[in-house]
């Protein structure tokens, strides 16, 4: 049907699926992601020393389990990338739901390692945790059934994909994983958005959100105490927030030098959920801003390289991933600097963790599948073939 609407786009008979990539892929995208990946390694060398120490092991054992998994992620990251955005819809939705069967298990199989939360599977030699894997699945998921109601005679997607994101955030909820449920609902709401939402019912969604939260403190210890924190208008010197932010404020605009910190030394999360302030007390507002930017550059060209797009479930899919990426690093750089509740979210690429870091690698493997250039995408090209 596009064709002969459109007419058909040149395409170059048999060119290599690596050449094909390499063309279509968006190179700063992808140099960026790579950059936030070599950032991480070199924070890594600073921040789990100590941990290492502390816990008897080589002093670089956390980086090289880094170094794996980061190796890994990438290479799953190119490997998704080179799917057609079909494929890329059959991975989502087996991905999510394997992990909303994962999800489902975890208050029965899963453990809390002393944090108050049961969010990870324990597998001995390591351990897994269900929602990082459920996030881009859920997008595409989602992207799916609204993209389905675009459809001649098709089903009420957008019914349908609000069910699951109550159904999803409120099992996220229940570990509790406020910050996880936050993010899934912020990334359909912003494909809910794309898709042509009006503004009042957003609105109201929004207030019903808030109801959650306002029944949430009042019923969850954990999330009371987390909030009255954030409220508080003095700091414990004692606690993670109290230590990131006098590592933040020592470090100034060039950072107390390599190797110089000592936030690592007292933070215990200082290689995952606050490795920002490692970065901003060794190197420095310098550093700060430059993973800044590489974080705000994914997001916007991948969100320019959309507003071409005239498939309904790319444009959906491709703007809930990108916006999702560049909220958990928002979110986890304005925890440390206080500007958001504690919600214990790694730095995507960035932080340790095996869970992390592979499930980013297939979140912005699937971003740059759906971001990649194709024919149909050139306008200009069809108008001039309609001339």
């Amino acid at each position: 049907m596009t064709e002969m609407v459109f007419g058909t786009a040149p395409v170059r008979a048999g060119e290599p699926i690596l050449p094909k990539w390499w063309r279509t892929i968006d190179k700063w995208s992808l140099s960026c992601v790579l950059g936030l990946f070599g950032v991480g390694l070199l924070l890594g060398l600073a921040a789990s020393v100590p941990l290492a120490e502390k816990n008897g092991l080589d002093p670089f054992y956390y980086v090289l389990r880094q170094a794996f998994f980061g190796t890994l992620a990438i290479g799953v990251m190119i490997g998704v990338s080179m799917m057609p955005p079909n494929q890329i819809r059959r991975l989502g939705t087996v991905g999510f739901a394997i992990g909303f069967v994962a999800i489902a298990l975890l208050p029965f199989f899963g453990t809390d390692f002393g944090k108050g939360a049961v969010r990870w599977f324990s597998l001995g030699f390591a351990s897994v945790q269900p929602s990082e894997f459920l996030k881009p699945g859920f997008v595409v998921f989602a992207a799916w059934l609204m993209a389905s109601s675009f459809e001649v005679a098709g089903p009420p997607g957008k019914l349908y994909s609000f069910i699951v994101v109550m159904v999803v955030s409120l099992m996220l909820a229940l570990q509790p994983d406020f910050g996880q449920a936050s993010l899934v609902l912020f990334s359909w709401g912003v494909m809910y958005f794309v898709a042509g939402a009006p503004f009042t019912l957003l609105s109201i969604i929004v207030g019903l959100v808030v109801t959650a939260g306002v029944f949430s403190y009042n019923m969850s210890e954990h999330f009371a105490r987390r909030i009255n924190g954030f409220l508080s208008t003095e700091i414990d010197p004692r606690t993670q927030i109290g230590y990131a932010t006098n590592a933040i404020q020592e470090g100034g605009f060039f950072g107390v030098g390599v190797g110089e910190g000592t936030v690592k030394w007292s933070l215990p999360d200082a290689h995952t959920d606050f490795i920002i302030a490692v970065a901003a007390e060794e190197y420095g507002l310098i550093l700060v801003l430059i993973i800044i930017a590489l974080y705000a550059t994914v997001v916007v060209r991948s969100l320019s390289r959309l507003m071409s797009e005239r498939d309904h479930f790319t444009r959906l899919a491709g703007s809930g991933l990108a916006c999702a990426f560049g909220v958990q690093a928002l979110i986890n750089m304005g925890v440390a600097v206080r500007l958001l509740p504690a919600k214990g979210m790694t730095l995507p690429f960035v932080s340790y963790g095996g869970s992390s870091v592979i499930a980013s690698g297939i979140a912005v493997g699937m971003l740059l599948a759906l971001t990649r250039s194709r024919p149909q995408h050139q306008l200009h090209d069809i108008y001039r073939r309609g001339r």
